[in-house]
């Protein structure tokens, strides 16, 4: 209450607020400013500690693949048809594998985009057991940190469903890749029956190595089992008829046929000197392969030679070509005019 005999003006009141608040908004703007700066400043990936997290998924979701598959428990159903018109199945060994891998990196690092190529709404809270394996601390220094929203990774819970689903399980892997700003940075190829992993950081090093030659005069080329009549035409097209055409399942499987394999390993993949594929493909299958490939000093390209994008929508559709160790170009000159998209 006023003193007696004194009236408080309201719009005095009023003056002296505004007063009041513009010295704390002095007082205290700086304040307020560098906080609103750190809540807006970009979350950050250390690419050592996503390269750790991927070994560890593609681990964990083929100890998955291979539990099912070893207990006969696969449970195949039908995805549908690709566009070439062969079923797409889908097992039990599939799903849980997703479940693992997909879970793993998105509750260890949320703000990153992963792309599976199976979806699943089963929540898992399995998190990183935080070990980094000693080849990588060896080879990979840490403190490599990218803005969170430049990554995408890509997730393939089970190349070679088709041959999983016949016992071929020589051709299964489990794969992730990561990419920054769209180009493949970090690759994982695990192989679930042999337990063998083969990883990849380009710029830093790898646990791979390319073989010490390779053929072009004529080349062994690895291709796909499910359309193997039609680019084996393209292929003797572009090589001549002795060229010798390795039909395989699973892309990881075929861009590992490139690479020299441990002496451990030996005997446990076909060699081949280039890898093509003429018909549409998901990136979650070769990304993982094209990130081992470039940190390797070889590529992965369209058919006509085009760098692949690995960010935004999953189909590239311009077919690929992946060599090593060879001159990439001179094997796209010599291949055929072609048009994945009308055929």
């Amino acid at each position: 209450m006023a003193p007696m005999g004194i009236r408080l003006s309201p719009l005095g009141v009023a003056v002296f607020c505004l007063l009041g608040v513009g010295v704390i908004y002095h007082l205290y703007a700086g304040v307020i400013s560098s906080r609103l700066a750190a809540f807006r400043q970009r979350r950050t990936v250390d690419l050592r500690d996503l390269l750790a997290v991927s070994v560890e998924a593609a681990v964990l979701g083929g100890r998955e693949v291979k539990a099912v598959r070893d207990g006969n428990s696969l449970k195949e159903k039908s995805k549908g048809k690709t566009r070439e018109g062969a079923s797409e199945p889908l097992t039990m060994g599939d799903l849980q594998s997703h479940r693992k891998m997909f879970n793993l990196i998105k509750n260890t690092f949320p703000d990153v985009t992963v792309h599976s190529e199976e979806h699943d709404n089963m929540v898992d809270k399995i998190t990183w057991t935080r070990n980094i394996p000693a080849d990588i601390l060896d080879k990979i220094e840490g403190g490599k940190d990218v803005p969170a929203e430049s990554i995408t990774v890509w997730i393939d819970p089970l190349d070679a469903t088709q041959e999983y689903t016949e016992n071929l399980v020589k051709y299964v892997t489990t794969m992730v890749c990561v990419a920054v700003d769209g180009k493949p940075v970090i690759g994982v190829i695990h192989q679930p029956f042999t337990g063998f992993s083969a990883w990849a950081f380009v710029g830093q090093g790898s646990n791979m190595h390319r073989r010490s030659s390779y053929s072009v005069n004529p080349p062994k080329v690895i291709v796909s089992r499910s359309h193997s009549g039609k680019v084996k035409s393209y292929i003797q097209d572009a090589f001549g008829n002795s060229t010798t055409v390795i039909e395989a399942g699973g892309a990881g499987y075929k861009v590992m046929a490139l690479l020299e394999m441990p002496s451990t390993e030996a005997g446990s993949v076909d060699q081949a000197d280039v890898y093509i594929h003429i018909t549409f493909i998901k990136k979650w299958d070769i990304c993982a392969g094209a990130a081992i490939l470039t940190a390797l000093g070889g590529q992965m390209t369209t058919l006509k030679g085009e760098d692949i994008d690995y960010s935004g929508e999953p189909l590239n559709k311009g077919g690929l070509v992946a060599s090593i160790g060879v001159e990439h170009k001179a094997f796209l000159e010599r291949l055929p005019n072609w048009d994945p998209d009308k055929h």
